[in-house]
């Protein structure tokens, strides 16, 4: 009975409210007199035609294209990158090369009308705009994840491990950039600009990619993970602040500007450190229950938003904001776990595939099209090989390091990934570097990269297990990043 009741209450309702409806439509037909309402013409294509070009419209509009781009990219990214873990490499490998397929060098060149549906040049704004927003969180989650007091305590070992294996690339990529500035470096960037992003180029270590084969190796609970992931910590921070001063003296212009550029930068660390970060302490302590993050959450992300912004204002680029606004997150490695977990996969998973695929839309391999050009790619990979291999593995033997620990470390920091193609890209976007150099300093990336797993096979079998790889306690054992 009562299922009848409901249905005759449903067929009431509709009746009368589309009896109501229809009255109030033609009633309303009579406020049209005098308002000069103009009626569409008659279209003289079929009904289907006319649904078809509506169709094809909104098919192509902004929205709809930026979406079929999300789809293409995650499909080929989770795609590339189950290969590459079957292969026993990182993740990300697979997703730069599946954007590199996905760009020029690939599907744009075999497959043009597909690549100009997809990726049309006006649709590149957007993607590279929610790109940055993706960067943007990626960079503050490693600010989270980056275990300060784990540096503290290894600081003697890994602070001489890691300045070696920043200032050795450094000054070799200056070397580099002597060697290929009148050929190669762009119009009106004056050689100390270009020197300066050459040697940054060739220092970088990947935190986040090096912590992933450690966890995935087994060896981030022993004292040569410890080390290696401390001294790839240290080298993220020094990296990271020499970066922010190359961009200052890039963006600068003039001497007395690039000063004060560079106390605004210091007033802006300070005033994070000495005031943001007890505030954000002070909210944890008061407002937040364990395991729960509740209304304050909303502080802590206007924090990455203020900082962010702060730093695009001052001129040192929104990345280093947000890698602040990580670094001084409250301590409790409970509250930053679960933080983590909220964003971390909406910013690996979802955005950070689209600047992989932005970056390979930029990286044009076809141009490197005579001998000189791969020869120049080459050396690029040769020195940076050579300064961050030789240099971080002759520093880890000189300090005490077994011959295997020293050459696992230097195959191990000389991981780029993920940062390397931030930093190229921030190269691109300042003109420091050209199409050319920017397709040779990722391809240095990728070989730099895929090479780490490879090495410390060989190594494995041609040294067997150390003691330095016994397990050790918790509390000896630092915070491990994502798999970029």
């Amino acid at each position: 009975m009562k299922q009848f009741r409901n249905i005759f209450f449903y067929v009431i309702l509709l009746g009368v409210f589309s009896f109501l409806i229809y009255y109030v439509l033609m009633a309303g037909d009579s406020l049209e007199q005098g308002r000069h309402i103009v009626k569409l013409a008659a279209s003289s294509k079929s009904p289907f035609h006319q649904f078809m070009d509506g169709f094809i419209k909104n098919l192509t509009g902004p929205l709809a294209t930026l979406l079929a781009q999300i789809a293409v990219i995650i499909i080929a990214g989770n795609m590339a990158g189950w290969v590459c873990k079957k292969l026993g490499q990182p993740r990300v490998i697979g997703e730069i090369f599946a954007g590199i397929a996905l760009g020029p060098s690939l599907v744009g060149r075999f497959l043009p009308a597909f690549s100009h549906t997809i990726f049309p040049v006006a649709s590149l704004g957007s993607l590279q705009f929610l790109s940055q927003i993706g960067l943007i969180i990626f960079m503050f989650v490693i600010g989270m994840e980056l275990d300060l007091r784990a540096i503290k305590n290894k600081s003697k070992d890994a602070i001489v491990i890691s300045h070696a294996s920043i200032v050795v690339p450094f000054t070799l990529g200056l070397g580099l950039a002597y060697y290929i500035y009148r050929s190669l470096a762009p119009a009106g960037i004056p050689f100390f600009s270009f020197g300066l992003f050459m040697g940054i180029s060739m220092s970088i270590t990947a935190f986040p990619v090096l912590a992933r084969i450690c966890q995935e190796r087994g060896i981030n609970k022993t004292r040569l993970g410890a080390l290696v992931i401390t001294c790839a910590a240290a080298d993220d921070i020094t990296a990271w602040c020499l970066l922010t001063i190359v961009i200052a003296v890039v963006k600068a212009g003039s001497v007395m500007s690039f000063v004060y550029t560079v106390l605004m930068a210091v007033t802006y660390v300070i005033l994070m450190l000495k005031a943001v970060k007890p505030l954000l302490k002070k909210v944890y302590t008061h407002h937040i229950k364990p395991g729960y993050l509740g209304i304050p959450v909303s502080l802590f992300f206007l924090t990455l938003i203020i900082s962010a912004y702060a730093t695009e204002a001052i001129g040192i680029h929104a990345l280093f904001g947000a890698f602040m606004a990580g670094i001084v997150m409250p301590d409790n490695i409970t509250f930053r776990s679960v933080f983590i977990e909220r964003i971390k996969d909406v910013a690996l998973f979802l955005l950070l595939p689209l600047f992989f695929v932005f970056t390979g839309l930029r990286t044009q391999i076809g141009l490197l099209n005579n001998i000189y050009l791969w020869g120049t790619c080459g050396l690029v990979i040769l020195v940076a090989i050579t300064g961050k291999f030789v240099g971080s593995a002759s520093a880890a033997k000189f300090i005490g390091q077994s011959w295997k620990n020293s050459l696992s470390i230097g195959a191990l920091m000389n991981t780029r990934g993920l940062v390397e193609l931030i930093v190229l890209n921030i190269g691109y976007d300042l003109g420091v570097l050209n199409k050319e150099v920017f397709a040779m300093l990722v391809i240095m990336a990728l070989v730099t990269t895929i090479m780490t797993v490879p090495i410390l096979n060989l190594l494995d079998k041609a040294f067997g297990k150390t003691p330095e790889e016994e397990n050790i306690s918790e509390e000896e054992e630092p915070a491990i990043a994502g798999d970029r």
